[in-house]
């Protein structure tokens, strides 16, 4: 079953960390069946707060997702999205 990773970003802080996120995060995919859904595209609010931007990764199981997410690989380079901002990020199973 599909599983995906939805981040919304909901503030940032330092810009230059996202830059080094965004500028290393690609490759933290090698190897992993991951596939970008959306990314920062335009949103239609329908309810709460807008988010400054959200990404929906697709993973084709759970477990593959969780394995891109704590692999050493990502989590040397998450580091600097915490730093540059605060999101919610959610890993949820398809229908």
């Amino acid at each position: 079953m599909s599983a995906y990773i939805v981040f919304h970003k909901e503030g940032t802080h330092d810009q230059s960390e996202l830059d080094e996120y965004l500028k290393n995060v690609g490759k933290t995919f090698e190897g992993h069946p991951a596939k970008i859904l959306a990314a920062y595209g335009p949103q239609q609010v329908l309810e709460g707060p807008a988010p400054e931007g959200v990404v929906v990764l697709e993973f084709p199981t759970a477990a593959a997702a969780r394995t891109w997410y704590d692999s050493p690989a990502y989590q040397a380079v998450a580091k600097h999205r915490l730093n540059g901002a605060t999101f919610r990020v959610v890993l949820v199973e398809g229908a």
